[in-house]
Parts: structure tokens; C-alpha cells; sequence
């Protein structure tokens, strides 16, 4: 297991240095070059030139490209030009949020998902079937801003069940540690304040795991059905072996494998696609700041967020691996 985990990490740094390349000439190519970015469309050719001279862009492509890849593992991402505070300290304010919603839908969309889909093959043809088939496509049908505005109108301010916005409500008085709102007030013993981070998180976390939530049920459902029809599952029923024997070990286990893919790929675009229910619910997470940096062409703050959103992807892949072979030893020998 060891040895499978440190050649994926060795696997993992030529993606890295290759998608450093491609920001690094994105940076460079763009209309009228950082300078313009920064100075604005009418900026004059001195002033564009001064400030190619301060940060280094009259040099060699290959200095200024070490230059890029130093400041990279000095987590040095450059200043916002929105707010004037450094990349890196924005994003540690707000990815929390971010992380925390995510985590929260991935594992709804797990937890309910998972089951849902192993029933629904189970029981093939029957109503819970056709309840999961058919909710499932809704799910990816009803656009994820739409269900949010939704669930907002009715369970907030119809019911008044949940809050409407944020992530605390505005008496809660909590002490930060980690920026997770929930694991903050377990951490410090304000189990108050981790109930209200609970209950705020619930609408959000809801509507982004809709999509999610489908994709599961259908490749769960589809993946069992195709390994009930396995030679192995016949011939462990034929011997009589014990019903949840077969079901956990032969069938459930084997099913798996293109799940664990797929709750991969879905957790990476979660973080990455969280704009539009973050903007909903005004969850303060790095979401409505990327969407404001794209009308802003805030270009730190975007070349930042595509680094880590690509370091999510590769550490994803990383446990995909790694889940994998703990489900099916097979794959350790390749």
C-alpha cells in the first residue's frame, strides 16, 4: 500500500509541473499581458512598461518562469487588485466555507445515494425503482441555483425552518480555530454554534448534492445490476453461501469500483462549482469572491484558484487510487 501511494505522489509531479506551464503562458498571453490587467485598458505604454519592469516581465521567459514556480511553493500568489490584501490570505479566509459545504454534499449524496442505488437493483421493477430511476433524473434536470432559490423560498422563508443565509446567525459570538464553523464549536466546546453552522449548512448542502445525489443513485443502481448477473454471484448463491455474505462481499464490494470513481470526479467539481449556491444562500465562501475576481479579471486570484483546484483533483485521485485497492487488492499489483 505504501509503495502504490508514494508512485502515485511521483505520478503526480509532472501533472503539476505541467499544469504550471500552462498558467504560466495563460499569464502571459493574455490581452494586453498582466500589465493591462492591472493598470486597466487606458493605461498608457509607460505606465505598462514600469510596471512590466517592477514585476520582472522584461526578462527571459525561462527567469521569469523559475521565478513563477519559487513563488508558487512560497505560497506567494501575488495581491488581489480587488481587495489589496495577498491571494493567499483570501483564500484561507474563505475556502472553509467552501470545504465545509462540499464536504457536506458529497457525503449527502453518499449516504443516501449508495443505498438508494443498491435498493433500487435489488428490487428492480418495483416502485422504489421506478421512485429512484425518476428522481434521479429530476435531480439532474432542476439547474442547482434554481433548487437552491427553491429550497431558500420554502424551508426558509415560508417554514422558517432553516436560516436563509450565511453561516451563523448573527447573536452567535464563535470562536474561530480552523475557519469549519462546525468543527470550531466542537473543538471549543460551543456546541451551540456548531448546531447553528449545522442548520445553515443543511439548505446549501441540499441543493449542491442534488446532481451529485443522481449521478450516484444511476451508476450504483447500474453497476449492481450489472454485477448480479455476474458468474461468481450465481455460483455463491448456488452454494448456499449465507444471502449477506454475497450481497456485501461479491456484490456490493465489486459495484463499488466505479462508484469510488465517480464520487472522485463529483467531489472535485463541488469545490470548484459552488458559485451559484454559495451566491444563493450568501455563504461567504471563495465562490461569489472567484465570481466577483472573473468581472474584475482579478488574475492572482484566479491562476491561485486554479492551483488548488488542480491540487484537489490530484489529491482526490490520489484516495481514488487508494480506495481502490482496498477494495479490490488486484489493483496493488499494477
Amino acid at each position: 500500500m505504501l509503495r502504490l501511494v508514494a508512485r502515485r505522489l511521483l505520478q503526480l509531479i509532472p501533472t503539476l509541473l505541467g499544469l504550471s506551464v500552462l498558467l504560466f503562458l495563460w499569464l502571459n498571453r493574455l490581452p494586453g499581458g498582466p500589465a493591462s490587467a492591472i493598470l486597466g485598458e487606458r493605461a498608457t505604454e509607460a505606465e505598462v512598461a514600469r510596471i512590466n519592469r517592477a514585476l520582472g516581465l522584461d526578462e527571459p521567459v525561462w527567469v521569469q518562469y523559475g521565478r513563477f514556480i519559487k513563488r508558487i511553493f512560497q505560497l506567494d500568489l501575488g495581491t488581489s487588485t480587488q481587495t489589496g490584501q495577498p491571494v493567499w490570505e483570501e483564500f484561507t479566509l474563505r475556502f472553509p466555507a467552501t470545504v465545509e459545504l462540499s464536504v457536506a454534499a458529497i457525503a449527502i449524496a453518499i449516504v443516501v445515494g449508495i443505498p438508494l442505488g443498491y435498493f433500487a437493483a435489488r428490487r428492480r421493477g418495483s416502485w422504489l425503482d421506478a421512485t429512484a430511476v425518476s428522481g434521479s433524473l429530476l435531480g439532474i434536470c432542476i439547474p442547482v441555483f434554481f433548487l437552491a432559490l427553491l429550497l431558500k423560498g420554502l424551508f426558509a422563508v415560508n417554514l422558517g425552518i432553516f436560516p436563509s443565509y450565511g453561516r451563523l446567525s448573527t447573536g452567535i459570538d464563535a470562536t474561530k480555530v480552523t475557519g469549519f464553523a462546525v468543527l470550531d464549536g466542537l473543538l471549543t466546546g460551543e456546541f451551540d454554534a456548531s448546531w447553528d453552522a449545522v442548520m445553515h449548512l443543511v439548505l446549501p448542502a441540499v441543493a449542491l448534492a442534488s446532481i451529485p445525489l443522481a449521478v450516484i443513485v444511476r451508476m450504483t443502481r447500474a453497476s449492481v445490476l450489472e454485477v448480479l448477473g455476474e458468474d461468481y454471484v450465481r455460483t455463491a448463491e448456488s452454494k448456499g453461501l449465507d444471502k449477506r455474505v454475497v450481497r456485501a462481499r461479491h456484490v456490493l464490494r465489486n459495484a463499488l469500483l466505479p462508484v469510488v470513481t465517480a464520487v472522485g470526479l463529483l467531489t472535485g467539481s463541488l469545490l470548484s462549482g459552488a458559485v451559484l449556491t454559495e451566491s444563493v444562500f450568501s455563504f461567504g465562501g471563495i465562490g461569489s469572491f472567484i465570481r466577483t475576481s472573473i468581472d474584475a479579471r482579478d488574475y492572482p486570484v484566479l491562476v491561485g484558484f486554479i492551483l488548488f483546484i488542480a491540487l484537489v483533483y490530484v489529491l482526490i485521485n490520489l484516495l481514488v487510487d487508494v480506495a481502490y485497492s482496498l477494495i479490490d487488492p488486484r489493483v496493488r499489483v499494477h
